[in-house]
C-alpha cells in the first residue's frame, strides 16, 4: 500500500471516530508513481470549509500490469473489500455469474447474484452490445462501491483484471473512472507442446497468468519432429506415449474459455510432420535417391491430403474456437538448390494440376489453400507461418489466410511490407524479440522483457525496425512464443520463470503500444509486488 493511500483511509477512519468540527486536508504524496501511460493528473490539495467534512486529493490512476489507459480522477477514499462487501450483477447481465463468481473469490467476498448492489458491493453489467469497442469496459469507483460494464463479457472480466491488481498493488481501487481498452485484438502466448510436454497442471496456471495480463489467445503446436502429443482416434498409431488426453484438452480449453482465451490449434504441414511420419513411412518425401526429407510429407500423393485432412477434422471438432494454425513453414523440398531435380514427382504434380509453368512452390501454395478449405466449414479463420507464402508464383495464397510473422531468414520469407502490401493481414511473431527457444540453438537468445518493452511494438514485424504506421490496422496483435528445440534445456518451472517478465512485457505493448510512463525498473517493481500477494 502506498503511503498517501495508506493515508486516506487512516484519515477517514480517524474522521468518522472523532465526530468533531474539523477538516481533514490529506496532501498527496509527491513521490508516488503510481500514474501510468499518460494518465497522470497533479494532485492539488483540498481546501478546508466551515462545515465538517473529510477532503482528498485528486486520485491517480491504477497500478496495474498492463496500465489502464485512461483515468478520470475523482476525490474520494477510493474502494477496498470490507466485511460486508460483496459482488453482484446488474439486471440483465446473468452471463457475467461466472466472472462474478470467480473475482468474488479472489476477493474473498460474497457473491450475491442478480441483486442491487449496497454500499461496498461491486456491481458488474453488461452495457448495450456493440456500444463500445470490443473487449473495452468502463471501471468506476464512487460513493463506496465499484461499478464494472462492457459491451460484452470478455471487456467486464478485463475490468475485474484492473480491479483484483489495482488492490494486490496498493490495497485500493483509486476513486474515479477507469476507460480501458485493448490496443490489438490478439494477444497471446504460443506455446510448442509438441518437442516438450507439459502438463495440464503447468498450462493452465499459465491461462490463469494470461488472463491477469489480459492476453486473450493461446497457440498449442502440439505436432511436430518430435512428437504428436494428444490423444488421437482417427490415427492412434501417431500418438506419442507422453501426451494430452482427448479430456484433459477439454479441461484445458473450458478454463480457457471462461478466461476469455481463445486456443489456436496447430498442426503443421507439409513440413514438421516427422512424428506422424513415422507411422505412415510410405508418405515421407523422398529425393531422386532415395533419401526422405525430414519431416516432410510428400504432397504429390492423395492419401497424404487424406492422412492430414482427417487429422484436421477431427481436431478441429475437439478444440472448436475461431481460429485454427495451418503451419506451411519450412518445407525441406524447396529449401534445396534445385527442387524440380531432386523432387521430380512433386514437379510432375504442380504442372499436371496448375499447367506447364507451374513449379514446386505453387505446389506447396495449393497444399496450403487446400488445407485452409477443409478448415472454413468448421467456423475457423486459417493462420500460417509467413515462410509458407511465396512470391511470384501461378497459385498465390488465399488472401483470408492471417500471416503469421515471424522470420524474414527462411526460404519463402519475405519483407514484412510485402505481406501488407499485398493487403494482408498480419499477426506479430518477430523472432528477433518474441522467440523463447529452449537452449538457444541457432543463435537464439532468450529475450528479456527490458528489450520488448523498451523496444518493441506490433509495428516492429522483422528485426528492429518497425513498418510504417499506415500499416498498422492490417497488424491484429502478437504472441510471445516458447519453442522446445532443446527440451532438456530448462524444467517446466524455469521456462515459466524465464517468461514471466517477457510476456508482461509483451502484455503491456500489445494493450498500449506507446512509450510506458514507467521505467523498466519501476513496471519490474510493480509486477513484483502484484505478484507476491498474488
Amino acid at each position: 500500500m502506498s503511503p498517501s493511500r495508506g493515508a486516506l483511509v487512516a484519515g477517514a477512519a480517524l474522521t468518522v471516530a472523532a465526530a468533531v468540527t474539523i477538516t481533514v486536508v490529506v496532501w498527496p504524496d509527491v513521490s508516488d508513481t503510481g500514474s501510468q501511460g499518460g494518465t497522470a493528473v497533479a494532485s492539488t490539495p483540498s481546501h478546508t470549509s466551515p462545515s465538517p467534512t473529510r477532503s482528498y486529493p485528486l486520485s491517480t490512476a491504477p497500478r496495474t500490469i498492463p496500465a489502464v489507459r485512461e483515468h478520470i480522477p475523482a476525490r474520494g477514499p477510493g474502494w477496498q473489500p470490507g466485511s460486508d462487501s460483496s459482488v453482484v450483477i446488474g439486471e440483465g447481465s446473468g452471463a457475467l455469474a461466472d466472472e462474478a463468481q470467480l473475482l468474488a473469490k479472489e476477493l474473498k467476498i460474497r457473491y450475491r447474484g442478480a441483486v442491487p448492489a449496497r454500499a461496498g458491493d461491486v456491481e458488474l453489467a453488461l452495457g448495450t452490445p456493440g456500444k463500445g469497442a470490443p473487449e473495452s469496459y468502463t471501471l468506476r469507483t464512487q460513493d463506496g462501491r465499484v461499478t464494472i460494464t462492457g459491451p460484452d463479457q470478455a471487456g467486464v472480466f478485463y475490468g475485474t483484471r484492473t480491479l483484483k491488481q489495482s488492490l494486490r498493488a496498493d490495497g485500493t481501487m483509486p476513486e474515479g473512472e477507469v476507460r480501458d481498452r485493448p490496443d490489438r485484438s490478439q494477444r497471446g502466448l504460443n506455446l510448442d507442446i509438441a518437442r516438450k510436454y507439459y502438463s495440464v497442471g503447468w498450462i493452465e496456471d499459465r491461462l490463469r497468468e494470461m488472463a491477469d495480463l489480459k492476453l486473450n489467445q493461446l497457440g498449442l503446436h502440439f505436432s511436430d519432429d518430435q512428437a504428436f502429443r494428444i490423444q488421437s482416434d482417427t490415427h492412434p498409431e501417431i500418438v506419442s506415449p507422453e501426451h494430452l488426453t482427448k479430456a484433459e484438452v477439454r479441461q484445458i480449453l473450458a478454463l480457457a474459455g471462461r478466461l476469455h482465451i481463445d486456443v489456436v490449434p496447430e498442426i503443421d504441414s507439409p513440413g514438421h510432420l516427422g512424428a506422424v511420419l513415422r507411422a505412415h513411412p510410405e508418405l515421407q518425401l523422398r529425393n531422386t535417391e532415395g533419401v526422405p526429407s525430414t519431416g516432410s510429407i510428400d504432397i504429390s500423393r492423395p492419401d497424404s491430403a487424406k492422412l492430414i485432412d482427417q487429422l484436421i477434422g477431427e481436431f478441429a471438432e475437439l478444440f472448436g474456437g475461431r481460429y485454427w494454425h495451418l503451419g506451411g513453414d519450412e518445407y525441406r523440398a524447396l529449401t534445396v538448390k534445385n527442387p524440380a531435380a531432386s523432387y521430380p514427382q512433386l514437379q510432375r504434380a504442380a504442372q499436371l494440376k496448375y499447367g506447364a509453368a507451374a513449379g514446386i512452390k505453387d505446389l506447396a501454395t495449393g497444399w496450403l489453400n487446400d488445407r485452409a478449405a477443409v478448415v472454413r466449414p468448421h467456423g475457423l479463420q486459417p493462420k500460417a507461418w509467413n515462410d509458407g507464402f511465396f512470391r511470384d508464383g501461378i497459385v498465390r495464397a488465399d488472401k483470408d489466410i492471417e500471416v503469421e510473422y515471424w522470420t524474414g531468414k527462411e526460404y519463402g520469407a519475405r519483407p514484412p511490407e510485402e505481406y501488407l502490401g499485398e493487403g494482408r493481414r498480419v499477426v506479430n511473431l518477430n523472432d528477433e524479440f518474441l522467440y523463447y527457444v529452449l537452449g538457444q540453438p541457432n543463435q537464439f537468445v532468450y529475450p528479456t522483457g527490458k528489450r520488448i518493452y523498451e523496444l518493441w511494438t506490433p509495428l516492429v514485424l522483422r528485426g528492429t525496425q518497425p513498418v510504417p504506421a499506415r500499416y498498422s490496422s492490417q497488424i491484429l496483435g502478437g504472441r510471445f512464443a516458447v519453442w522446445g528445440d532443446l527440451p532438456q534445456a530448462q524444467t517446466a518451472a524455469q521456462v515459466a520463470a524465464g517468461i514471466r517478465m517477457p510476456l508482461r512485457a509483451t502484455a503491456q505493448k500489445l494493450w498500449d503500444p506507446r512509450k510506458p510512463a514507467l521505467s523498466w525498473g519501476q513496471f519490474q517493481a510493480l509486477a513484483g509486488t502484484i505478484d507476491k500477494t498474488g
